[in-house]
């Protein structure tokens, strides 16, 4: 999408911006990215998403669930796909994109999860999964030693609006 501006007398054809660099683009047009949103540089102090950035312990694909761990190992906070098939790899939030092990991940702690599909049941909810690590499903784990934790509600086919509970060890 163009805007038209008058310079010199005459009109002119330029694009508004998706993102901002600073004060440079003062007074600038902002326009919607391709998911009709607007980025986070074009929100004033203080309004940010709520993500943190860590490195990855493992591979993450699109919309994954992550725990974020303290690894011995390394000394440092690292994050991994969360599991509910055993203790200690509870969700802490999800990635919109995927990463290469090592690599730095933005995991987003809240919001709308739109990197998902299949789900049918808009307004259920959905459980960390104790079969798919990193996925998200419609049946509750039920297995001895499993972990039950809701990570939100479906609010489409491809999406999850994240309240990420508390995680419950079902017992052995």
């Amino acid at each position: 999408m163009n805007l038209l501006r008058l310079v010199n007398g005459l009109i002119a054809e330029f694009s508004p911006i998706v993102q901002s660099a600073g004060t440079a683009d003062a007074n600038k047009p902002v326009q919607t990215d391709a998911a009709g949103r607007l980025d986070s540089s074009l929100m004033p102090s203080g309004i940010t998403p709520q993500a943190k950035i860590i490195p990855c312990s493992e591979a993450l694909n699109t919309g994954d669930y992550v725990n974020i761990y303290w690894s011995a190992t390394d000394s440092a906070l690292r994050c991994r796909k969360a599991d509910a098939s055993t203790a200690g790899k509870y969700a802490h939030g999800f990635v919109k994109a995927g990463y290469a092990s090592g690599e730095d991940a933005t995991i987003l702690l809240e919001g709308i999860n739109d990197q998902v599909s299949g789900f049918t049941s808009v307004g259920g909810y959905v459980w960390l999964s104790a079969t798919t690590p990193g996925v998200a499903t419609t049946t509750p784990p039920s297995g001895s030693g499993q972990v039950v934790q809701i990570l939100g509600q479906i609010c489409a086919s491809t999406e999850i609006d994240n309240e990420i509970q508390q995680p419950i060890l079902l017992a052995s």
